[in-house]
């Protein structure tokens, strides 16, 4: 098996090519990709949903989240998303939801 992330790449190379095997290799939306790699504040947060919880809780077990500073917009060409680690707001966020249009 090739490595996913070869040594050397930078953080933008890396997280590319989790993207990739999770939206061409593993059939996820781009959407739920991105919630998988990079989770809002979930643990610690009362008011979230049930349901919502519940999905970071499942993909928490399946693998880490990202955790290197970074603010980040994507796209697939039919939708459009944004969002950002507790890193980037300096892990004084409560919450940093991933949102799409």
């Amino acid at each position: 098996m090739v490595p996913l992330i070869g040594p050397g790449q930078s953080d933008t190379a890396c997280i590319d090519n989790a993207l990739e095997l999770l939206v061409i290799g593993g059939g996820y939306s781009l959407a739920h990709a991105m919630m998988m790699l990079i989770p809002e504040a979930w643990a610690g947060n009362p008011l979230m949903d049930p349901q919502r919880r519940a999905f970071y809780e499942y993909h928490a077990a399946l693998m880490e989240p990202w955790d290197g500073p970074a603010a980040i917009a994507f796209t697939d060409g039919r939708q459009i998303g944004a969002t950002s680690t507790a890193t980037a707001c300096g892990r004084r966020a409560t919450s940093s939801p991933t949102t799409t249009i």
